[in-house]
C-alpha cells in the first residue's frame, strides 16, 4: 500500500503520471501489519442523528512495496469478523449474527489489491477487491503516506493512513429498522478508515 501506479492500460504518451514520493524508492520490500499499532475502523450514521464507531481488533495483513517497479505493490488484508467492537456488547452480538456479518458462516472479510495509483507527493489511491459474506466488489481506497522510521527495537517500519466509503447493501448487509419520525435506524453508508503501521520482513 505504498508504491502505487496504474496497473493496467497504457497511459497515452501525452499524459504524465504524478510524482510519488522519492521517499518510497528506498523502502522495497514485505512489510507484515503490525496490529498492536495499526486500526482497522468504521463509522455508521445511526437512527439518522449520531455516529457509532467501531473497529475490528483481530487481523493480519501484508504490503509489498517495489519502489523500482510500483506497479509490482500490493497489498492484502484478512479480517476475522467476530473481533468487531463497538464498545457494546450488545450491539457486537447483533452486528455478528446472521443480520449482518454472520460470523459463524463467514469468518473472515478480506482484501486483495488489484491496482493502484499515485495522485502526487504523498497521496495514493489502490484499488481492489473487498469480499464479505461470500460478496465480493471492487473497492478504492485512498491512501496518505506518513513515512518511514527504524522504532528502538530495530524493526523498519512504514506508516499510512486510509479512508473509503461503502454502502453495505452492496455486500448483502441490508437488516434494518424503520424510525418513527421517518428514515432508517443504521445507514447504509460506511465510511472506513485505515490506521497502518507496518514492519519489513527480514
Amino acid at each position: 500500500m505504498g508504491l502505487f501506479t496504474r496497473t493496467s492500460g497504457t497511459k497515452p504518451a501525452t499524459a504524465t503520471a504524478p510524482a510519488a514520493d522519492p521517499a518510497l524508492a528506498a523502502l522495497t520490500g514485505t512489510y507484515t501489519i503490525d496490529t498492536a499499532h495499526s486500526t482497522l475502523g468504521f463509522t455508521a450514521r445511526h437512527a439518522m442523528i449520531t455516529n457509532v464507531r467501531g473497529a475490528f481488533t483481530d487481523y493480519e495483513g501484508t504490503l509489498t512495496l517495489d519502489g523500482s517497479d510500483p506497479a509490482a505493490s500490493a497489498a492484502s488484508l484478512d479480517i476475522r469478523m467476530a473481533s468487531v467492537d463497538t464498545g457494546s456488547a450488545d450491539r457486537d452480538g447483533h452486528l455478528r449474527g446472521a443480520d449482518f456479518f454472520d460470523a459463524e458462516r463467514f469468518p473472515l472479510m478480506t482484501f486483495r489489491s488489484t491496482s493502484a495509483e499515485a495522485l502526487g507527493g504523498s497521496d495514493y489511491r489502490i484499488h481492489g477487491d473487498l469480499t464479505i459474506k461470500g460478496t465480493t466488489r471492487p473497492v478504492a481506497i485512498d491512501l496518505e503516506f506518513n513515512g518511514a522510521a527504524k522504532d528502538p527495537f530495530g524493526n523498519e517500519r512504514v506508516g499510512f493512513e486510509g479512508r473509503a466509503e461503502i454502502l453495505r447493501s452492496d455486500w448483502g448487509l441490508t437488516w434494518n429498522a424503520a424510525l418513527e419520525t421517518g428514515g432508517v435506524l443504521v445507514s447504509d453508508k460506511i465510511k472506513l478508515t485505515f490506521e497502518i503501521s507496518a514492519i519489513r520482513t527480514a
